[in-house]
């Protein structure tokens, strides 16, 4: 507390898009994790990627150094948009007192990440994209092929219109919403748990990261399905009304991955997922606490 709204909002874009240039390559390995196999039984795909970092390693061979850093402008878009309204969201709650109450972080949260997806889902869209392209022989999921950010948001536009640019978002909101309640209620609680056992001096740098590393797990856990669910709607090839081709929405989804790739297909990439979450979790975290205080 103590900040203003309008001031938590620059923090927590500063914050996410440092977070984001740190953490964009297992970005990469994780969204290619996710999408390799799609609505395939195990064990009856080819598997250019395996692991972490198999994986990282492919994606250098595949599309050089700079392959690691795909979709980046994308990827710092999103976290600046992203955010910097649900940091921004989440501050007023606590301004009105709400984060006070039982369960009110869990829902500050919840709601300041769905209000933040909602208007950071085109930004992530193009970053999935993005990050997905790479040589027919090392290809995952469907291949948009779009040049570059700019003419991506200009094909999407063209072709589908503005809702075109929202696509997925159905998968995005509740991927963030519980993402962002877990990851805020967890750091928060975590961070005032190892300072009343006097682990940590309050305000140190060490309670910062303590509370980012346990909230990190935690989100790790809970948000892979979704996120795997929203990677696969936001990469769906789509017909000529913007109508997804593999899933018609996120229920669907759901059960198409469970039906045909197992529950554990809702897991895959988990340790991409936490690798990049957990240093990410911290490093946003980290900032924005600092960068508060400051």
């Amino acid at each position: 507390g103590g900040v203003p709204p309008a001031i938590d909002l620059v923090l927590g874009a500063t914050a996410g898009c440092l977070a984001c240039f740190l953490t964009n390559p297992l970005e990469v390995v994780k969204t290619r994790l996710q999408l390799q196999g799609e609505l395939q039984p195990p064990g009856t795909y080819h598997r250019p990627y395996r692991g972490v970092l198999r994986a990282a390693v492919a994606v250098c061979r595949a599309d050089g150094l700079r392959g690691l850093q795909k979709g980046l402008a994308a990827g710092l878009l999103y976290q600046g948009l992203m955010n910097g309204v649900r940091f921004y969201c989440y501050s007023h709650a606590e301004d009105a007192g709400w984060t006070g109450y039982p369960g009110g972080t869990v829902a500050a949260g919840a709601v300041a990440g769905a209000v933040g997806a909602i208007v950071g889902s085109p930004a992530y869209l193009v970053k999935t994209h993005l990050q997905a392209q790479t040589l027919s022989a090392m290809a995952v999921g469907h291949q948009h092929n779009h040049e570059s950010i700019s003419s991506a948001f200009r094909s999407i536009y063209q072709q589908h219109g503005v809702v075109g640019l929202w696509r997925g978002v159905t998968g995005a909101v509740p991927r963030v919403a519980v993402g962002s309640a877990v990851q805020l209620a967890t750091f928060a609680s975590a961070k005032d748990w190892v300072c009343e056992h006097q682990w940590f001096r309050k305000g140190s740098w060490a309670a910062v990261l303590a509370g980012g590393m346990v909230s990190g797990v935690a989100v790790a856990v809970t948000m892979t399905p979704f996120d795997v669910i929203s990677t696969r709607l936001y990469n769906q090839p789509v017909d000529a009304n913007g109508t997804g081709k593999l899933y018609r929405g996120f229920l669907d989804c759901i059960l198409q991955i469970s039906s045909k790739e197992g529950l554990l297909g809702l897991y895959k990439g988990i340790g991409a997922v936490y690798l990049r979450l957990g240093p990410h979790t911290v490093l946003s975290l980290f900032f924005w606490d600092k960068l508060r205080n400051m």
